[in-house]
């Protein structure tokens, strides 16, 4: 009898966490931003991190190192036709996508054909399907990582910078 009533009181206080986890909130909740560039339609899919008054760039997220711009997963652009950045052509698809960042000047995007990866642990460069460089600017606070489509551009906004890719 005692060994019924020890195993019911563990299964009652697993059962008891794990529905406490399944309500936690995400710290980094996946997002998806859709929205059109001409006739293309664009589906960004990613996880938002808060800034959590955390030092970001030079810090969270190291210049010089490729980053998986987002959180957990890497972030994924779909595009429904072929768009071009900075004069190079991308097909229509979905790519993983991660940036470079830079202390000062533009930062370097790149557009992966390896969509599902985790992060940019085990990023393939051999499979960048474009690499460019895009601009940066400085902005009012951003708590979580946002993408915006505005016109013929892509913003990434956090902390106190945003990045622009323009589509051609």
């Amino acid at each position: 009898m005692k060994k019924i009533i020890t195993l019911l009181v563990a299964f009652l206080m697993i059962a008891g966490l794990s529905v406490h986890a399944q309500g936690e909130k995400p710290k980094s909740p996946l997002m998806e931003t859709k929205g059109k560039i001409g006739e293309v339609e664009v589906i960004i899919s990613y996880s938002s991190p808060a800034t959590k008054e955390r030092v970001i760039y030079g810090d969270l997220v190291k210049y010089g190192a490729v980053w998986r711009a987002g959180a957990n997963e890497a972030t994924t652009m779909s595009f429904s036709n072929a768009i071009s950045i900075s004069g190079t052509k991308l097909v229509a698809g979905t790519y993983s996508f991660f940036v470079i960042p830079s202390k000062e000047g533009s930062w370097e995007i790149i557009f992966n054909k390896e969509a599902e990866q985790w992060g940019a642990y085990k990023l393939d460069r051999s499979k960048d399907a474009l690499v460019s460089e895009s601009a940066t600017s400085k902005i009012d606070k951003v708590e979580n990582l946002t993408y915006v489509i505005d016109g013929n551009f892509i913003h990434l906004d956090w902390d106190t910078t945003r990045l622009s890719i323009k589509v051609d």
